[in-house]
């Protein structure tokens, strides 16, 4: 039996056809935290837009990575899922899903194993999460875990940081879309997603590469590298896309995160694309990564693809 093709895959296919990407299926890891409701709420507009199904996952977790607030210990494993089902009810109460397909999901076991199993078990295209919802007994601790997550997942992972002001459109509408690469093995993946994004919202896209300090020695030298990484980011472009605006292309200077985050405020980008690189057995347990830090300080929403 053949393997099935991933999210990345399919969207490498379609981008040739000019087909728009398909998000059939959104999965929402909550926590029931301020942050975890701001990310259903890019879901649902995202789901409005692609006709989604929502999945409103919560996982229980007592155990392994450190994942729950120290008071959970003494509340018992059935107080816990009746606190996770009334949040899941209250939600559902509140007609939020009106008009959306949507199941919720509550299943427990270490966090990362349980969402991957269950990302397979229904075939899930996208898979959202919020950071930083850190108090309560039912808040999981989704600042080092949302690293282990998207740090791992085989499909790409939106992530909404704490920097993410209000609530997104009724409808989803990126207007602003930029793609930031180091040429690293996710480079294409990143950029397939990006332009079939940008298409299906008729958007601007920016891609983007930021050259560290200190890297040229020679005015001749930083010529001939210019060249050479502007001509890198034009390659990703895949063929036949079919955008309403020229795409840019942009090198950056400087620190790479301060770079991109102040590209991101500047262009008012409304999403940003990178890659990440795979960890596992210290996902989440670095401080400071960039990837993590660009979660944390983007004024939208980010979409990593793992390399």
């Amino acid at each position: 039996m053949a393997p099935t093709p991933t999210v990345e895959e399919k969207i490498i296919e379609k981008v040739p056809a000019k087909k728009l990407v398909a998000l059939a299926r959104i999965m929402v890891a909550t926590d029931f935290s301020t942050v975890s409701d701001q990310a259903l709420d890019y879901a649902l507009s995202l789901a409005r837009s692609f006709k989604s199904k929502i999945y409103l996952t919560h996982v229980l977790t007592f155990a392994g990575h450190g994942v729950m607030e120290p008071e959970v210990g003494a509340v018992s494993r059935d107080q816990i899922r009746n606190l996770a089902e009334e949040g899941a009810r209250k939600i559902e109460d509140s007609g939020r899903f009106y008009g959306i397909q949507h199941e919720v999901v509550i299943e427990e076991g270490d966090l990362w194993p349980t969402l991957e199993n269950l990302i397979r078990k229904h075939e899930i295209d996208l898979l959202i999460l919020g950071t930083h919802g850190t108090t309560g007994v039912m808040k999981v601790l989704m600042g080092s875990s949302a690293e282990l997550i998207f740090r791992q997942a085989r499909i790409p992972v939106l992530t909404v940081g704490p920097a993410v002001p209000g609530k997104p459109r009724f409808e989803a509408e990126f207007t602003n879309i930029l793609c930031a690469t180091d040429f690293g093995p996710a480079a294409d993946r990143e950029a397939a997603f990006a332009f079939a994004l940008a298409q299906e919202h008729q958007a601007k896209l920016v891609m983007v590469h930021v050259i560290p300090p200190g890297t040229t020695v020679s005015e001749r030298e930083a010529v001939m590298e210019r060249e050479k990484e502007t001509r890198k980011l034009r390659e990703l472009s895949p063929p036949g896309v079919d955008l309403v605006y020229l795409p840019e292309y942009r090198l950056l200077y400087g620190e790479p995160v301060e770079e991109i985050l102040r590209y991101a405020e500047d262009m008012k980008a409304d999403l940003v694309v990178i890659g990440a690189k795979k960890r596992e057995s210290f996902a989440g347990r670095i401080p400071h990564t960039k990837a993590y830090r660009m979660v944390c300080g983007a004024p939208c929403p980010v979409l990593t693809i793992k390399s």
